[in-house]
């Protein structure tokens, strides 16, 4: 049924099971992230675009109030729990609200073994690019994980692919998708990392010859 949540947009999609960490410092998110730790209720995030906010979202709950600070700032660990979307908004109060509604999967059918080894591979090939190979690598998801695409999907810096996986239904399409992305966003960090190696070399503003 719906309900009325409490959300705060960011530049940012989460996904159920992630963990983050926030630094609540406007008076309006002080006041709605303090209202949820007193009542153990939860609050929303959705991503915010400069010409308002997406309709899907993830409800957190405060796990963890690392530091509350002397001028009413705190740090927090939240957590996501559920997917919803957004039905209206309500601006009675100083934050935003919203009617939303919770859903999941519709498809719970077992991914084919190699859909999973694909998608880590697959991964695996965006860790190594990102940076330009970095040397320090991103902790890898947990290949034992249900829902696998979540665990890749929040490595992935890149919010409008995050924001299409976070409203699909099936693990199995899930999987699809990034392995449709990936070859495409190994590309594009090759060239970024590239980019950074040779555009400081050449003040024309011009791509360089041969890139």
């Amino acid at each position: 049924m719906p309900r009325l949540m409490p959300l705060f947009p960011l530049r940012m999609v989460v996904f159920p099971g992630s963990s983050i960490p926030l630094h609540i410092f406007e008076d309006r998110y002080k006041e709605m992230v303090g209202e949820a730790i007193t009542a153990d209720s939860e609050f929303g995030i959705l991503l915010g675009e400069s010409g308002g906010v997406v309709d899907v979202g993830c409800a957190m709950k405060v796990e963890t109030v690392l530091e509350r600070y002397p001028d009413g700032r705190f740090d927090i660990i939240a957590r996501g729990q559920s997917r919803f979307t957004v039905l209206s908004i309500n601006e009675d109060k100083a934050y935003l609200q919203g009617e939303v509604e919770l859903f999941d999967d519709l498809d719970w059918s077992v991914v084919p073994n190699d859909l999973r080894a694909a998608a880590l591979e697959a991964w695996l090939r965006i860790d190594a690019a990102s940076e330009g190979g970095r040397d320090a690598k991103s902790d890898p998801p947990d290949p034992t994980a249900a829902r696998l695409s979540f665990e890749i999907a929040q490595r992935i810096d890149d919010l409008n692919f995050q924001n299409t996986m976070l409203r699909m239904r099936s693990e199995t399409e899930r999987l699809e998708q990034f392995l449709k992305f990936a070859d495409a966003h190994v590309e594009k960090l090759a060239y970024e990392a590239k980019m950074k190696r040779v555009v400081p070399m050449n003040g024309s503003g011009h791509k360089p010859k041969g890139l």
